[in-house]
């Protein structure tokens, strides 16, 4: 023990923490057995003695097994094995656990052979794992603390997290929208800038950073792409006539640049009926295409505005940009997102490019309820968009971090390009398995640990931590909305309920004599 100790000190790096346990057969350059008295907590880590050093371990699963027993293999029957417990002692007992290896202690580069059988297994020291997990500001932000060790504060490299993209997934209540707080708030007290589509309202009276600017989800006709005018005006692709019709129709009033005094929309309404007059195309198809835009000025009045700002023009850098989505539909809400992104996309370039733009500055988008946007089993504009940042924004300063509760419901392409992952419980496996099959970094193991794993609680993997970890999120100390409402409170605070109650006790006795 002595020896070891010395042989870190000279290395520069801390003691190692209390003997363990030790190396069993069957370990291979992935994966460690050993067995011990006194086992570590999964989710801990552990020091595992290599030739020329030491390899850094993440306890990954613990077993318990007995020696009694364990020398009398196929003993089932329940008398048997309650009449042996009576002669068990606690030495009888001792476990067996497997660890997944991260890599040198001093590099953490992964070992070509495993370690031998009879190699000795400490406690990593706290002192290594602060050093491991440490950082500091602006580049690297705080995240949480290891489940394991509240001791050690765990950091995450900010410049991976928002161009490696980032994938926030959990049910719901196991602590999401409070990850995603901790994260932006800290981004927007460095100076970064945040993008966020709220579908459900849970960050309008925040104070995110300090710093939070809301963006009402309305759009200027004029700025719409022809396919987010489709839309929002039920124009599906399969109806090919009416689609030809719209397309001529806004190339005529572009390009006369004249419009009506009913506005825009009222301005195209006639320009199909021209088109089709002039063109002698079918008529009930441009009368459909009527239609649907006098629908749409009723349908979509309130978002749809000639006098509207775009949005994306309304954003604030160094803030928290929340774009309210809570009261419009999922349409409508497709075509909001759509519209953003395809413009934060080209600017991104312009800037690149040109270094002339709207958004002279990198961003982050947070895309809650991302199924919604990007589900798997069909096609949506913003899905469109979202694919385009997921494979081309790394370059441009543009990154994604993707907010669901229904993992199996997002696409794949773009889950699959969200390197960095925050994973708290996931109870269905069908979910678990989606999730493994779009990251390499997360092993059957750690897997395993999801639906056991407390509200607030993440296994944390990607470039933008040095090493797997299981951690608490931090606490975001602001409001939100996100959080359950005390129903029996809000009943109770009611006073109407017992002024009717006492209505109706009345009416019974009246009625009853």
């Amino acid at each position: 023990m002595q020896e070891s100790k010395t042989l870190h000190e000279e290395r520069g790096r801390p003691a190692p923490g209390r003997l363990l346990g030790f190396v069993v057969d069957n370990s291979t350059p992935i994966v460690a057995r050993f067995v011990s008295s006194n086992p570590p907590p999964i989710g801990d880590y552990v020091l595992i003695e290599y030739p020329g050093g030491a390899l850094l371990g993440l306890v990954e699963q613990v077993g318990t097994r007995s020696i009694t027993l364990n020398a009398l293999p196929g003993i089932y029957d329940p008398a048997i094995v309650e009449k042996l417990s009576g002669e068990m002692s606690e030495d009888d007992v001792f476990f067996e656990c497997t660890a997944r290896l991260l890599g040198d202690v001093d590099t953490l580069r992964m070992p070509r052979l495993p370690p031998l059988p009879g190699a000795r297994v400490y406690q990593a020291p706290s002192e290594l794992l602060q050093r491991v997990f440490g950082g500091k500001e602006p580049y690297r932000l705080r995240l949480g603390v290891l489940a394991s060790r509240p001791d050690v504060p765990v950091y995450v490299d900010v410049n991976k997290l928002v161009t490696r993209h980032t994938a926030i997934l959990a049910v719901t209540g196991a602590g999401k929208s409070n990850t995603v707080a901790v994260v932006v708030d800290r981004l927007v007290r460095i100076g970064g800038t945040v993008v966020i589509f709220d579908f459900h309202g849970e960050y309008l009276g925040s104070s995110l950073g300090g710093r939070v600017n809301i963006i009402e989800p309305v759009l200027n006709p004029r700025r719409l792409s022809t396919s987010e005018l489709m839309v929002l005006l039920g124009v599906e692709q399969r109806y090919y006539k009416q689609e030809r019709i719209l397309r001529r129709a806004l190339k005529q009033v572009q390009e006369t640049g004249e419009e009506e005094r009913g506005g825009f929309l009222e301005t195209l309404a006639r320009a199909v009926e021209h088109v089709s007059r002039r063109r002698n195309e079918d008529t009930s198809a441009a009368a459909a295409v009527v239609n649907k835009i006098e629908s749409l000025q009723e349908r979509y009045g309130d978002i749809i505005r000639d006098d509207a700002v775009d949005p994306v023009s309304r954003i604030r850098p160094g803030y928290a940009n929340v774009i309210d989505l809570s009261r419009v539909d999922r349409d409508a809400a497709d075509a909001v997102a759509s519209h953003v992104l395809r413009i934060l996309l080209a600017e991104r370039k312009r800037h690149r490019l040109t270094g002339s733009s709207q958004v002279p500055y990198p961003v982050l988008v947070v895309v809650e309820e991302a199924h919604i946007l990007a589900p798997r089993d069909e096609e949506t504009l913003s899905k469109y968009w979202l694919t385009r940042i997921a494979r081309e924004g790394r370059k441009f300063g543009l990154g994604l971090m993707l907010v669901s509760q229904r993992p199996k419901g997002l696409d794949p392409e773009i889950l699959s390009q969200a390197n960095n992952m925050i994973v708290l419980r996931i109870v269905e496996p069908s979910d678990q398995r989606y999730v493994q099959a779009a990251s390499e970094s997360l092993s059957d193991d750690l897997v395993a640990h999801l639906p056991s794993l407390n509200t607030g609680e993440a296994v944390v993997v990607g470039p933008f931590i040095r090493i797997p970890a299981l951690v608490r999120i931090d606490k975001y100390p602001g409001k939100l909305g996100g959080s359950d409402i005390d129903v029996v409170a809000e009943w109770r605070s009611m006073s109407w309920l017992e002024a009717e109650a006492g209505g109706v006790d009345e009416l019974t006795s009246d009625f009853m004599q």
